[in-house]
Parts: C-alpha cells; structure tokens; sequence
C-alpha cells in the first residue's frame, strides 16, 4: 500500500527525527503536497519550535513548511503574524507559550509558515482532541529535535520515523542504531489484564508478585534503593511508569540471576544504550509496554549538515532490508513503492 495512503487511514501521525536534520520537514512538505488533492480536512502543528529558515545549531538553509488552501494549522501569535498567506482565525488559545498564545487557523491560500504549536505532550493531546470541531480528519505534529514523547501512542496514533547521516555518518552504523530504535518502537505489548491494571497508575515504581499483588518500592528509579538484590524473590514483574534510564537496566543485569520483566507505558520512556538493552535480555530479563506504537515507515537523509553524503539509493535499500518496513527517501524523484 502507498505511503500516502498508510497516513490517511489514522486520525493523527506523528514525524520525528532520531536527530536535527534528518529530513523530517522535507518529509512534512511531501505528504501535505500530497494530501492536498484528497478529501480530507488537515491539520498540522509542532511540539515547540520548527520550520524555521536557517538550521539554529549549523546556519544552514531548512525547508520551510508549505501549507495549501484549507488546511488547518496551529501556531504561535508571533509566527501566525509572520505568515506567508492569508487565514482565517479560528481560535486563540487561553494558555500562551514564550511565542504567545496558539492560534488555530484555517489557510486560505498556500504558502510557507513557522510552526510552533503546544509546548508540551498534554497540551498536545488536548489539541488533538479539538480538531473534529473543525472538520479535521487527520492531524500531523511536526516534532522538534529528539522530541520522541509526541510519537508516544498516548499522543498520536501512528509515526513515521526519519533518520540519515545526520545521526550517523557511517552506513553499518546507522542502520545498526537505526534498527535497535525500531526493536524499541516495536516492544510486546502487555496482555490486556495487566494493561488494565496498570494503565492508571501514572507514578512511581512498583513491585508485582507471582499473586499478581503490587507494592510500591520507589518514586522513580532514580530514587530506587541502591541494594536491587533485595527485591523479593517472588518479583517477576517490575512496572516503572516514568523514565527507564541506562543506570537502572545495568544495575539490574549485574544482578547474578535476572528473571524480571520490566514494564513501562510506551517506547518514548526508554533511556539506555543499545548495549546496557542487549545485555539485560541476554541475562534473561524482558521488557514490555502498555501500549505499543505503530511505525508507518522510516525516511532517510543521505545528507548530513557537515556535508558527508551517503548514495541515497544504497542507504534506502539497505535500511528496508535490515528493517522489514517501508522505507523511503523523499529526495528521490520517485520511490518503487509509491508506484505499486
């Protein structure tokens, strides 16, 4: 099935890049050139600040995001001001960023414009919510650099994923660190009765029995006892609702028998190394998800902004061998599978 018509099956998507200049905003400009011509109301807004002319960290030109007649977008008072055609006012936000409030607008012609939308994953999902009173039926978030907590399947419903040279300059390495952040995207979800019950404990860390009972052992794991040995034995199941960071993996693999399951709410809370990850699941341990996200495809960059360049053909294929997803390199004219 064609890119396009993975995205507008889904009522949000999110785009996000593994690291600054991944090519998520030439990702962006294709799919609203695209998803102009179809009968379906757009919307677009950012998780704080993107589409600005010149790259902030290397002065380098950016592809600014163009937006066609009727679509719908959300930005700040500052950047709404400085649009390049016209619109029509919808709603102004109560809440302000460091921009000013957010404007929610309607296009009425095309043209280039800075987005810089809800300043944080909450704000985003009320956002979100808002849209069908607009007669929106997709909404795509811009996200800024790193921002993984926007493609988090509590916020969106799918993601698409770029990555290139800027992330990496080597081609082994990149599709090497490219794979494991798709192993993690892609995580066993738990079954539906855990899910359940953990779904609504938003802190802490907690301890579940072989019975199935749960106790709380810390507020985080970086307020977590330094003695993780004296977990009790019967501890199949740790649920970390916030952060899982690479110090916590390592001290339970030093641990000399692992035979836990960690479980965290989604993929955009993991925060260790590939290596800290591989040694924990060699030594027995597992990690699952409450919910679990929907990668729609990856997007490549052969280009990084020092200037190394990969051969785009090459960089695409291999990734969509070693990642078994759709793979496409928006650069290129046209791709084999948007032909089918």
């Amino acid at each position: 099935m064609p890119f396009i018509q993975h995205i507008i099956q889904h009522n949000s998507v999110s785009i996000v890049g593994l690291a600054k200049n991944t090519g998520k905003t030439t990702c962006l400009n294709y799919v609203l050139k695209r998803l102009q011509t179809m009968q379906k109301r757009i919307a677009i807004t950012s998780i704080g600040v993107d589409g600005e002319e010149r790259d902030v960290l290397y002065d380098t030109p950016k592809p600014r995001i163009t937006l066609h007649k009727n679509m719908v977008f959300v930005t700040s008072e500052q950047d709404f001001a400085n649009r390049e055609f016209e619109a029509e006012i919808l709603s102004v936000s109560e809440r302000a960023t460091p921009l000013g409030r957010l404007v929610t607008a309607r296009a009425l012609s095309s043209g280039k414009v800075v987005i810089s939308g809800p300043s944080d994953s909450l704000w985003l999902q009320e956002m979100i919510a808002e849209m069908p009173k607009y007669d929106v039926q997709l909404t795509l978030i811009d996200g800024a650099l790193s921002r993984l907590s926007l493609a988090s399947p509590a916020v969106t419903d799918a993601m698409i994923l770029c990555t290139g040279a800027a992330y990496a300059v080597q081609l082994p390495d990149l599709i090497r660190k490219t794979v494991f952040r798709c192993r993690l995207i892609d995580l066993e979800q738990v079954e539906t009765e855990m899910q359940n019950k953990l779904q609504p404990i938003l802190n802490g860390v907690w301890q579940i029995d072989k019975q199935g009972e749960m106790r709380e052992i810390a507020d985080s794991v970086f307020t977590f006892p330094n003695e993780i040995e004296k977990l009790s034995d019967t501890a199949q199941t740790i649920y970390v609702s916030g952060a899982l960071t690479d110090n916590f993996l390592k001290s339970l693999s030093a641990q000399r028998k692992i035979d836990i399951q960690l479980i965290v709410r989604d993929f955009s809370r993991l925060f260790f190394e590939e290596g800290t990850y591989n040694r924990f699941i060699r030594r027995g341990g597992t990690i699952k998800v409450l919910q679990k996200a929907k990668l729609l495809a990856v997007c490549t960059n052969p280009t990084s902004p020092e200037g190394y360049k990969m051969k785009a053909a090459e960089l695409r294929e291999q990734m969509q061998e070693a990642l078994q997803l759709p793979v496409y390199d928006i650069r290129l004219i046209e791709t084999p599978d948007e032909n089918k």
